[in-house]
C-alpha cells in the first residue's frame, strides 16, 4: 500500500496544483475529507470537497502558475507526509489581499491519510506567514507592512 499511497500524494500536488486539474479533486479526495491546517476567509476548518474546492479556487485564482514540489515523502500505515517547496506569482485577488505581482517560495508539510485509495483527511502546515511577508501584507520585525 505504501507504493499506492506515494502515487496518490504525488498525483495529488502534481495534477491538482501544479497542472490545475481540477477533475483530479473528486477522484482523489473522499467527499468528507477534512484539511486540517487549512481554512476559508472566514477561518473555518476545510470539511469536505466542495468546501476544498472553494479553498481550491481561491488560492489558484491568487496563484494561477502555482508548483508545489515534492522534496521528500515518508510513509507508515495508511499515511504518507510530504516535504514541500511552493513557488508562485501573486497575480490574482482572490485570498483577500490585491495583487502584487511578486513572486513568493514557502515550504510547508502535509500529512494524508488515505482510506478506500482517496484522501480522508490531510493535516496541513505550510509557512503562509513567509508567503505574506513576502508578498508585504505582514511586516519584518523592525518593519511596517506594505498598507492596501
Amino acid at each position: 500500500m505504501t507504493s499506492e499511497y506515494k502515487t496518490i500524494q504525488h498525483r495529488w500536488f502534481d495534477e491538482v496544483w501544479n497542472q490545475a486539474r481540477v477533475e483530479t479533486i473528486d477522484e482523489l479526495l473522499d467527499p468528507d475529507v477534512i484539511g486540517h491546517g487549512l481554512t476559508d476567509q472566514r477561518g473555518n476548518e476545510i470539511r469536505g470537497a466542495e468546501h476544498f474546492k472553494s479553498f481550491y479556487e481561491s488560492f489558484r485564482g491568487a496563484f494561477p502558475d502555482i508548483q508545489v514540489i515534492v522534496e521528500d515523502t515518508v510513509s507508515e500505515g495508511d499515511k504518507i507526509v510530504a516535504r514541500c517547496t511552493v513557488k508562485a506569482t501573486h497575480t490574482g485577488d482572490s485570498i483577500g489581499l490585491k495583487a502584487t505581482g511578486k513572486p513568493v517560495e514557502f515550504t510547508g508539510m502535509c500529512m494524508m491519510r488515505v482510506k478506500d485509495g482517496k484522501i480522508a483527511e490531510s493535516w496541513n502546515s505550510f509557512d503562509f506567514l513567509t508567503m505574506f511577508q513576502q508578498l508585504g501584507a505582514v511586516g519584518f520585525p523592525g518593519k511596517e507592512p506594505v498598507q492596501h
